[in-house]
């Protein structure tokens, strides 16, 4: 059974930074794909970022492209996700998931199967 716990949310200035981290346990798809998620209230949870498990493909959403890294490290099962030049708009609750098939194409469908961590809050103040 795949575990996941976020840690290293918090509070930021616009354009501060912050990292997160998502140790994950029982995940041994090394074809799969770790991401991370946020949700705003009154919004719907949307995708971030994703890593390809077996290598270092990336994708990022328009949003956050060119200010978050994510990066992973399979040797100590932990995925991480660097967050420059904050921005009031990335205040959600942000979660780390891992994706239970083959591969980050569609990572944020509705259709794609997840194990999810239980979130970690980001908020940014300007």
């Amino acid at each position: 059974q795949v575990q996941l716990v976020e840690s290293g949310g918090g509070s930021a200035q616009a354009g501060g930074s912050l990292r997160l981290s998502c140790a994950a346990s029982g995940y041994t798809y090394n074809s799969g794909c770790m991401a991370w998620f946020r949700q705003a209230p009154g919004k719907n949870r949307e995708g971030v970022a994703a890593i390809y498990r077996g290598g270092t493909s990336t994708t990022y959403s328009t949003s956050v492209k060119g200010r978050f890294t994510i990066s992973q490290d399979n040797a100590m099962n932990t995925l991480y996700l660097q967050m420059n030049n904050l921005k009031p708009e990335d205040t959600a609750m942000y979660y780390c998931a891992a994706l239970l098939s083959t591969g980050c194409s569609g990572y944020a469908l509705v259709s794609r199967r997840r194990s999810w961590g239980q979130g970690t809050q980001v908020t940014v103040s300007s």
